[in-house]
């Protein structure tokens, strides 16, 4: 198997090239993280009770499919959710974070060769940066399709050159979309599926920041796929976005039997599954509606917030989910190093997230001219962070007049 370059040859990840850029500059004022999506609302109310009762689960080696309970739980879940019946045995399988499942993705399922040459993985630009590196492993060829304001900032993989469509054996795609907020409608999960089956690949949907809306809850992958092959897609979802629980690293993979079991294998030789406590307070907040409305409330009014401050700023597009703002800028680094300078706010410079483009589908750097802001600090934060950046941006049109 030969691999496209040496990971040593990858660019910096975004967060130490972020931490490079900022640490030689000083705050100009408190710091205040804005760059990295943490959330920082409250934790489901039962998830120390559950904990305590269930420590004794430490002492055992977790199963390697994930405890019955969850799996129970996240099928109940997804039924609720997008009137989608799964089997725990065959359909689902927990993860210790979504990333794990992401990056596994690839290993386990796409093939040495596709067509009798190398296989591409198709992946929105910008993205999560764990998909280039799942492809990478592979053997595959990452291809990078560009989401832009032009095309809604849903990435257009039909018009990926027909030479390599035929050689595409995965896409990625996220909706809500990480970074620019925009959502994929039943069209688009249609359409991508009719292209899946044209071209013999299938579709690993991240669709972690679900839970995150304005309007209306987003169509899932999972919902369209009933009248398509089952094994053309499997989804991805996630307890940290959802319900404020990054660190207790818990996700999951749905799709069909033979993606499914594809992914148990690879784990039962490279996983780690969960600890049985933390599969235990899982089942619990996959349980749970009440607390996902109130932290869907809190970012609503920061949403709302977003658009009082910089509703009228050329560069601002108000999104659709997720909980970041991708704003335009003339020069996304200087931007950033400006606003950590003067104002101590920490955003992520696009062009981080992205890669250049192939030439046959634009060329350049999609996230380039834009910064990342995340909107997971309380309201009072959001509003100084917010209104240091409409300061900042407008200062830098005026001076480029």
């Amino acid at each position: 198997m030969q691999y496209p370059q040496r990971f040593s040859d990858l660019p910096e990840y975004a967060f130490p090239r972020l931490r490079a850029l900022l640490d030689p500059v000083s705050p100009g004022g408190e710091p205040l993280p804005m760059s990295i999506g943490e959330p920082m609302h409250p934790l489901p109310p039962m998830l120390d009770e559950v904990l305590a009762q269930n420590t004794a689960g430490f002492a055992k080696y977790p199963p390697n499919e994930g405890v019955p309970a969850l799996r129970s739980a996240i099928c109940d879940w997804v039924s609720r959710r997008y009137q989608v019946e799964l089997d725990a045995d065959r359909h689902v399988l927990p993860l210790n974070g979504t990333r794990e499942g992401l990056f596994a993705a690839c290993i386990a399922l796409v093939p040495e060769t596709k067509n009798g040459a190398r296989p591409v993985v198709l992946l929105p630009n910008p993205f999560y940066q764990c998909y280039a590196v799942s492809a990478m492993t592979a053997g595959a060829q990452p291809v990078y399709v560009p989401a832009t304001a032009d095309n809604g900032f849903l990435p257009d993989f039909a018009a990926v050159p027909r030479d390599l469509l035929e050689r595409t054996a995965a896409v990625y795609m996220c909706s809500p979309a990480n970074p620019q907020g925009a959502v994929a409608d039943e069209s688009y999960w249609n359409d991508l599926l009719n292209l899946a089956e044209e071209h013999d690949f299938r579709i690993f949907a991240d669709e972690c920041y679900s839970e995150i809306y304005r309007d209306a809850p987003p169509v899932g992958a999972l919902s369209v796929a009933l009248d398509h092959d089952p094994e053309r897609v499997m989804a991805f979802h996630s307890l940290s976005k959802r319900s404020n629980l990054p660190g207790l690293r818990s996700g999951f993979c749905a799709g069909g039997p033979r993606t499914i079991a594809a992914m148990k294998q690879l784990r039962s030789y490279a996983g780690a599954p969960l600890p049985i406590p933390a599969q235990m307070a899982a089942a619990a907040v996959w349980a749970d509606e009440a607390h996902v409305d109130a932290n869907r409330a809190l970012y609503a009014e920061k949403f709302d917030l977003a658009d009082r401050i910089l509703a009228d700023m050329p560069g601002y597009t108000s999104p659709q989910a997720g909980f970041f703002l991708w704003i335009a800028v003339r020069d996304d680094e200087e931007m950033t190093v400006r606003l950590w300078r003067e104002d101590g706010v920490k955003v992520l410079p696009g062009s981080y997230l992205s890669r250049d483009t192939d030439l046959r589908l634009g060329g350049g750097n999609p996230g380039a001219g834009y910064i990342r802001v995340a909107l997971v600090a309380p309201k009072q934060d959001v509003a100084r962070g917010l209104q240091a950046i409409r300061a900042q941006i407008e200062s830098e049109r005026g001076a480029a007049t």
